[in-house]
């Protein structure tokens, strides 16, 4: 069974990595196509053709794990219907290779590859994906999200908080900081707003050029704005770079345990977290598909193949592929609007899929 495992192995892993590359090396040049749109504008000088390649090869990490599913789909299928199509597999169960075994073989790969996938999309690709975003601010001039800016919210003893922020440098400072303050009564305390802040020791923001504005409305009749500059304001707070990059950026570039902070920040302080706790689900289910791939694979070592034949399973392949990536999308964007389940929405397309792997393989393999 050793060598039957490394053959496997060897033959799946090879292919898995012939197609992941052919797939990364079409997102790098559609990637490359898009991003030739900033090269040498005005307001953009710096930003030339080196980082151009540079920004565009710290994306492909990001697309890696949103690959990884498919390719190993792909890659296994091809390997498993080669075998089949060449008799080499019927040699393999003639040694021994019974399906439940075989089975077995498969798992044990898929969750290397769960591991991997998990790796990829937690540690690796948030890392790159925020350094390629700093790399634009840095020549491009600054991380926006349109008009409006980010706004996030915190709670303070018996008062809330409203902070918004324009937009983010590369070097991690804010621009455009507006922190509008509220008593127990929903009414407007004060507004803060500030040209630039930074990230501060101990808890805290320290804005810079602030212009202060207190509203005193206890007595309707004597209602009264008070109007102060500042060159320096420290403004405690539990609200972390972290959360107002997540903000500026997209939930999916984020990890797992940074998720869940901000999920928990969210939470405590009223506001809705139904986007962010799906976005946290499927990075937890998304890697555990790469095993429902590998046994919706194994089916086609079980079929005879004409001369030929193999093109259009592979073919096949790469279809149940895309679905399943669209799929998992459109769960998302459905189960946002409708509310439903974080944790269903996330891992409905898993299992529908498992479904469908199990059903090939028990009408295949073991009635067949």
């Amino acid at each position: 069974m050793r060598t039957i495992r490394q053959l496997l192995y060897k033959e799946i892993l090879t292919a898995v990595a012939f197609v992941t590359l052919g797939f990364l090396a079409l997102f790098f040049f559609f990637d490359f196509v898009d991003e030739l749109r900033w090269v040498g504008k005005t307001g953009s000088d710096g930003y030339q053709l080196p980082q151009a390649l540079m920004v565009v090869a710290l994306m492909m990490p990001s697309h890696l794990y949103e690959l990884l599913p498919i390719t190993v789909l792909i890659g296994t299928i091809f390997v498993m219907a080669r075998l089949a199509q060449s008799s080499e597999y019927t040699i393999l169960r003639t040694s021994g290779l019974g399906p439940w075994r075989a089975m077995h073989t498969l798992l044990a790969l898929g969750a290397m590859f769960v591991v991997l996938t998990f790796s990829v999309g937690d540690y690796f690709a948030p890392v790159t994906d925020r350094t390629a975003q700093l790399i634009k601010a840095r020549y491009q001039g600054q991380i926006t999200i349109g008009q409006t800016g980010a706004w996030l919210k915190e709670k303070q003893n018996d008062h809330s908080f409203a902070a918004n922020v324009s937009a983010l440098s590369a070097t991690g400072r804010m621009q455009g900081v507006r922190i509008f303050e509220f008593d127990h009564n929903g009414l407007l305390v004060s507004l803060v707003h500030a040209d630039k802040a930074e990230f501060a020791s101990g808890g805290a923001w320290t804005l810079s050029d602030v212009e202060r504005s207190d509203f005193n409305t206890q007595n309707a009749d004597r209602a009264s704005v008070e109007r102060s500059k500042l060159p320096s304001y420290r403004w405690p707070t539990e609200i972390t770079a972290e959360m107002v990059s997540t903000a500026l950026l997209k939930p999916d570039r984020m990890g797992t345990i940074d998720l869940f902070q901000y999920i928990r920040h969210l939470n405590a302080n009223g506001q809705s977290a139904q986007r962010y706790e799906i976005e946290f689900w499927r990075k937890v289910f998304y890697p555990l598909s790469c095993i429902v791939m590998v046994v919706l694979a194994l089916p086609f070592a079980y079929l005879h193949f004409r001369a030929g034949g193999i093109t259009t399973y592979v073919f096949c392949g790469v279809m149940a592929g895309i679905s399943f990536f669209l799929l998992n999308n459109v769960f998302g964007y459905i189960g946002n609007l409708q509310n439903w389940e974080p944790w269903l929405t996330a891992a409905s397309p898993g299992i529908i899929y498992s479904m469908l792997s199990l059903a090939a393989f028990g009408w295949l393999v073991l009635r067949r």
